[in-house]
């Protein structure tokens, strides 16, 4: 994060805030240019307001050599992925920086520039925050607000028995992403290397799709700690239990790659390994027609990759089981990532 030769000295707060985030506010009327101390947010008639907040802590959800711009354009898209998954469509976020003397000028403009970009590409606006220093590490925090019609809003839980489980896109690229940058995943091509260091760097948050399924899903939440791990919250949340087919699980060319090349790669790593950032969704059969429908409509790819069914004897631990072709389970070490 340290800046150059040429890198100016960091402002202060307020004119930090003036010169870089406030520019990111001007579209929002109830952000005053970000120079009070709240924003005013009026709700749309018909409309439910949905909340959601996640942090990024260096070397925690990014590496300290990540650059700035894909850091700020993930940092919002994991909250929109959020939004995704209940439904809504984003209005605009809160954010919080606090930031370690290390943190250069040039790094912060990057930052920012990051942010005007993906405000420009999802329609969204800066609406307030706050700006602190820290001794460290650098630490992200954002409030993205959306809206979805009254009662319309996706549960984690109120899956049933005998409800179809689809996810979104391909699953296991984000966690190869990261090995890449690593230095690990050494016998990928250059062009494999650059597409899971992406998928890893700018997730890909549906937000076409989320609000075209009310009264289509039963249940949906984001797959960012891993398939297997959050497929198991949508089944605590439930009631329920899962059987997903190893053969159904969408991966992309250059995960089907690593997973013939590298040893060290294995089908559960990419169901444990987190940060897709894809929608897993519960569809009923009735639905099922009229969800395609809309997958189609909104140009994202979903593949069914197997079913909800009751509890039974399964333990907290294998609620979702993971078979092969023939029906025989195949062992997961562990379910994803784990916060603490």
């Amino acid at each position: 994060m340290a800046g150059g030769k040429a890198d100016r000295p960091r402002p202060g707060e307020f004119e930090l805030i003036a010169e870089l985030f406030a520019p990111l506010a001007r579209e929002a009327a109830g952000a005053f240019g970000l120079t009070d101390d709240a924003a005013l947010y009026r709700a749309s008639p018909g409309k439910e307001t949905v909340l959601t907040v996640d942090a990024m802590v260096e070397g925690v959800h990014f590496l300290p050599s990540d650059p700035p711009d894909t850091i700020a354009r993930k940092l919002l898209r994991v909250n929109l992925s959020d939004l995704a998954a209940k439904g809504a469509r984003p209005r605009g976020y809160l954010l919080v920086t606090a930031l370690p003397e290390t943190c250069s000028m040039s790094w912060l403009e990057g930052f920012a520039a990051g942010l005007a970009e993906d405000q420009a590409e999802f329609g969204i606006s800066l609406w307030g925050g706050d700006t602190v220093s820290t001794p460290g590490p650098l630490t992200l925090s954002l409030t993205a607000i959306g809206e979805v019609e009254e009662g319309a809003m996706l549960p984690r839980g109120g899956a049933q028995a005998g409800d179809r489980v689809y996810v979104t896109g391909t699953v296991g690229d984000a966690s190869l992403g990261l090995s890449v940058l690593q230095g690990r995943l050494l016998s990928a091509s250059d062009a494999d290397r650059a597409f899971l260091a992406d998928r890893y760097r700018l997730p890909q948050p549906r937000v076409t799709l989320g609000p075209a399924l009310a009264g289509l899903v039963r249940a949906a939440l984001d797959v960012s700690d891993g398939l297997v791990s959050d497929l198991t919250h949508m089944c605590e949340a439930s009631g329920l239990a899962a059987t997903i087919r190893a053969a159904d699980v969408p991966l992309s060319p250059a995960a089907a790659a690593m997973l013939l090349a590298e040893t060290d790669v294995t089908f559960a790593s990419l169901l444990t390994g987190g940060d897709d950032y894809e929608l897993l969704l519960a569809v009923s059969a009735e639905a099922e027609e009229a969800f395609l429908e809309a997958a189609v409509g909104a140009g994202v790819p979903v593949a069914l990759i197997g079913h909800l069914e009751e509890r039974a004897n399964r333990t907290p631990e294998t609620l979702v089981r993971l078979v092969d072709a023939e029906g025989k389970p195949i062992a997961v070490p562990h379910a994803g990532f784990r916060h603490f």
